[in-house]
């Protein structure tokens, strides 16, 4: 496999590891790491997979386990695995043998250490002890494995497949191959390749034969797009390279070590392109591992270290109180934040409905393998959203690009679909798409016979535009905290230009000149509405604050044609009884309630028109408390609504409940689910991690307020973002502000704090 610079684990990982928590900055030699409080430590194996603990790079991510006869397995999933129908697969999985296997007697010990990025199976005796550790380098695409014992052992590397030949869907599994329609003879999943053994290493790869793309486009009334676009499924290839120092083939699938060693080091890359042929696919995947195996391992876990330091010092909420619900609550912020990191920073954007961490699943008498998930491969926006909100107080800024950069490479085929369509300019897109921007069939509608090409068939979504505004409401959020000039250039203002001009031209006005939107629906709860309240709330945000930009940021022509467009859009629908105002779903709604949402509670979140120091906060809680539907788990965002609106004893309710809920089938305590999506749901956890912040710090209108809806008997630490590159550290004890450093220091004149007493800022 060509030389290896390998420095021993043994001497390198002390140092290293010490660096990684120095390089943190905020933990003093002399105190306990409280990253480390958070560590998840099991003392025993696993069953199967639903006993796996998460591990990433932000682009590949793994599902680790170590089975009651000592083996040490992993899923392997990237954030760009697509096959042929748009369903987001695993790479594979492997299987390591040490022997003797120091994992079967004596201690056992697997820790997955958060601030390090790895997992550590310790096991044997105290005199014969081993140490296997596993991670995915946080700066290359490469999943690194190394062990160290006191006695030699040999070692065995098996890849295992499932995807042996082609496979049709059948049954309750379509559901995982949900955009396709149901009846499609495409719904199936073809085999995975393992190549010959060759120089010491384990290759395959599943490659894309065929495309669900022009079938969906040409079924669609979009066949003109098939010469415009570019097929992004077709002859797209993933897989891995498996290499190890002293290891050598043995068959296909297999590695073994030609004679015992004290230290073991192996890793695998995962590579994915769409390339003209399978040979260029492997030399490029092959470019990848030999420039990885020339890397110093001491510098590159240094590196992988710095990474994973760099994180956790941007940003942290740690509670504390006789509640004991408050240690649940830190713990589970910790632990999805970790996992929004494993998956955060690919190729697209995170999955609401299972992320890359699907394994091997039970759904009533049904068996499903780790591909499966519901909902499938494409990405509701109303649950999409939710892991990116959350990132903005996080500080986590590189991990929103990719739902920004999805959105904006689909924009070309939003704006020709609107024009097919609707006949108008502008750019929409559906509530429920393929990556690429099409509707999933089966939203879309199978039967389309005699019916226009604008018509889509699931009621559900049919008219569900309201994603657009919240888009570009995140992306001002973006802008407004980081203050990149160059996002705001060639992203946001382009974008809204888009968006915007979708619903300027797609309705007509009324006598009064305001838009009248009908026929059009409130969320998916009200499918036949007029005017709906979060349209109407969406459109009001987002152009105040696209209006609320500089002039030398914002020409004269967008500046005239937004204030215009503004100034059309209807008021918030209402109703007043007994001297009460109530926010109302829309001014008018027909038939009845379809789903569990809440929209008249969109001008509360995702557009912030009110909350604490805002006007008519009394008619916004008012409205929460006279809700019919409430909830806490999934995709509800009763939490962040409450802690927004100040309500401090629901809000503590709600995200101390959220937290406390995990999926009884899994072993990983921040594995959510399954709710109304997938296991784990990451709009589950993502809520909690957005409720969390809110109940801390909100920031509107220029102003940052501390502690808007904080119980006064939780003590918390914390370090969090705000606009305008503002950082917030501090902490609160015993109902008191007890110390608060703002950065920049110009800055501490805008927070307000709302709870406590307040010390100057300081450096």
């Amino acid at each position: 496999m060509g030389s290896l610079s390998l420095t021993p684990v043994s001497r390198s990982l002390l140092l290293i590891v010490s660096f990684g928590r120095l390089a943190a900055g905020e933990v003093p030699a002399d105190r306990p790491d409280p990253v480390e409080a958070y560590n998840v430590v099991w003392d025993s194996p696993s069953k199967d997979s639903s006993g796996s603990m998460p591990l990433g790079n932000g682009d590949i991510g793994l599902n680790l386990w170590v089975e009651p006869n000592g083996d040490v397995l992993f899923y392997i999933a990237k954030t760009d695995a697509w096959d042929e129908s748009g369903c987001l697969l695993k790479l594979g999985r492997v299987r390591i043998r040490l022997s003797p296997n120091p994992f079967v007697h004596g201690e056992f010990r697997q820790t997955l250490k958060l601030r390090q990025g790895e997992v550590e199976i310790a096991g044997g005796t105290k005199e014969d002890r081993t140490v296997l550790r596993v991670r995915v380098d946080a700066n290359h695409p490469v999943v690194v494995v190394e062990s160290e014992g006191h006695s030699p052992s040999g070692v065995s590397v098996v890849l295992e497949v499932w995807r042996t030949s082609e496979r049709k869907f059948e049954g309750s599994e379509l559901h995982s191959a949900n955009g396709m329609a149901a009846s499609s003879p495409q719904a199936t999943v073809g085999p995975d390749i393992v190549l010959p053994a060759a120089d010491n290493r384990i290759a395959w790869f599943h490659r894309n034969a065929a495309s669900l793309w022009p079938i969906t486009l040409k079924h669609q009334g979009m066949e003109s797009w098939i010469s415009q676009g570019t097929d992004p499924l077709m002859n797209r290839t993933f897989g891995g390279i498996v290499r190890g120092e002293g290891l050598v083939s043995e068959g296909v699938t297999t590695l073994r070590a030609y004679q015992p060693y004290r230290e073991h080091r192996l890793f695998i890359v995962a590579y994915t392109a769409q390339t003209a042929t399978p040979e260029e696919w492997l030399q490029h995947a092959e470019s990848v591992a030999q420039r990885f195996a020339g890397t110093d391992a001491a510098d590159a876990f240094r590196d992988h270290c710095q990474w994973w330091a760099g994180f956790w010092s941007r940003s942290w909420i740690r509670v504390s109180s006789q509640d004991p619900k408050a240690e649940i609550v830190s713990r589970g912020y910790a632990l999805q934040r970790f996992i929004s990191a494993c998956a955060g920073r690919g190729a697209y954007p995170i999955k609401f409905n299972g992320s890359l961490f699907t394994v091997d699943a039970r759904e009533r008498d049904e068996k499903y393998d780790a591909d499966y998930r519901r909902w499938g491969g494409p990405y509701w926006f109303q649950n999409t959203r939710l892991a990116y909100w959350p990132m903005l107080k996080a500080g986590d800024f590189e991990m929103m690009r990719p739902l920004f950069r999805m959105y904006r490479d689909a924009m070309p085929f939003f704006k020709a679909r609107t024009t097919a369509y609707f006949g108008h300019e502008g750019a929409y897109f559906p509530e429920t798409m393929d990556f690429w921007g099409t509707y999933r069939n089966g939203d879309y509608g199978l039967d389309r016979k005699d019916k226009p090409i604008s018509q889509v068939d699931n009621m559900y979504i049919r008219r569900h535009y309201n994603g657009s505004l919240e888009l570009l409401a995140l992306m001002l959020d973006y802008y407004a905290y980081t203050q990149d000039a160059v996002f705001l250039k060639d992203e946001l203002l382009p974008m809204s230009d888009e968006l915007l001009a979708f619903w300027n031209k797609h309705w007509p006005r009324d006598a009064d000149g305001r838009l009248r939107m009908e026929p059009a629906q409130s969320l998916e709860t009200w499918q036949d509405a007029i005017n709906p309240a979060p349209d109407i709330a969406g459109l009001r945000w987002v152009l105040a604050g696209l209006l609320a930009l500089p002039d030398e940021q914002l020409n004269a022509d967008r500046r005239e044609r937004w204030a215009r467009l503004l100034k059309e859009v209807p008021p918030l629908p209402t109703a007043t009884e007994n001297g009460k105002t109530q926010l109302l779903p829309a001014q008018r709604v027909i038939g009845k309630v379809a789903n569990i949402e809440s929209p008249q509670l969109y001008s509360i979140f995702p557009f912030r028109l009110f909350g604490v120091g805002k006007p008519d906060l009394e008619t916004a809680r008012y409205t929460f408390d006279k809700r019919t539907i409430k909830g806490n788990i999934g995709w509800h965002q009763d939490d962040t609504q409450s802690a927004l609106l100040g309500l401090t004893d629901e809000a503590r309710k709600y995200v101390s409940d959220r937290f406390s809920q995990s999926h009884p089938g899994s072993r990983f305590p921040a594995f959510w689910g399954p709710n109304y999506d997938w296991i784990p749901d990451q709009d589950h956890g993502c809520n909690g991690l957005m409720a969390l912040q809110t109940m801390l710090l909100q920031a509107d209108d220029g102003k940052t307020r501390l502690f808007p809806a904080w119980p006064k008997d939780w003590d918390v630490e914390f370090k969090l973002h705000a606009p305008r590159n503002t950082i917030l550290e501090g902490a609160y004890r015993a109902g008191k502000l007890e110390r608060l450093r703002v950065t920049p220091e110009t800055r501490g004149k805008d927070v307000l704090v709302t709870s406590g007493e307040s010390p100057s800022s300081r450096p």
